[in-house]
């Protein structure tokens, strides 16, 4: 069994029964392996979450590594709308779980904070840019609820107006 395969297991229980049913029994039994298999990868579930937390971290970071656009900005949105279109909506799921302890979001909120601040300063418009950053957190978290809110022609037509700020004769 893959460290991946067990960290699913965990975030399709976080997302089909919320974070009182994740118990390390319910990963083993989700995933298919014996208790003992998935302690030889995690020895606590705050280690599980942690390495949630990780992943959800470095998918996004690759994510905005993949984008061929020039600003951090439309970086950032390219890989938002990569991460809903594939439905790898990881965000809430490893936010419910690790709620209750603060020490375990503390990576997450570094990222982003980093997410947020980087580059702002060499946008054209750095306003419209924080427009647009705070328009993909809001696509990504209603998404990761109601993953068929919007149809591709919506998505498509989200990231032409969001575009469409980010370009300086847009400004005002």
């Amino acid at each position: 069994m893959r460290r991946d395969e067990l960290l699913d297991a965990a975030e399709e229980i976080l997302c089909d029964q919320g974070s009182a049913a994740l118990t390390l029994a319910a990963v083993a039994d989700r995933a298919g392996v014996s208790k003992g298999g998935l302690l030889y990868h995690f020895n606590s579930k705050e280690a599980l979450i942690k390495a949630m937390v990780e992943r959800l971290i470095d998918d996004f970071d690759q994510l905005m590594a993949a984008q061929p656009d020039d600003t951090y900005t439309e970086r950032y949105l390219g890989a938002t709308l990569a991460a809903v279109r594939s439905g790898r909506l990881r965000r809430w799921a490893v936010v419910t779980g690790a709620s209750g302890n603060i020490y375990l979001l503390a990576p997450l909120r570094e990222a982003m904070a980093r997410w947020h601040r980087e580059g702002l300063d060499e946008e054209p418009d750095r306003l419209a840019s924080q427009v647009v950053r705070l328009a993909c957190e809001g696509l990504w978290d209603v998404s990761s609820h109601d993953p068929d809110l919007n149809t591709e022609d919506d998505l498509v037509a989200l990231e032409a107006r969001l575009r469409s700020l980010l370009k300086p004769e847009a400004m005002p």
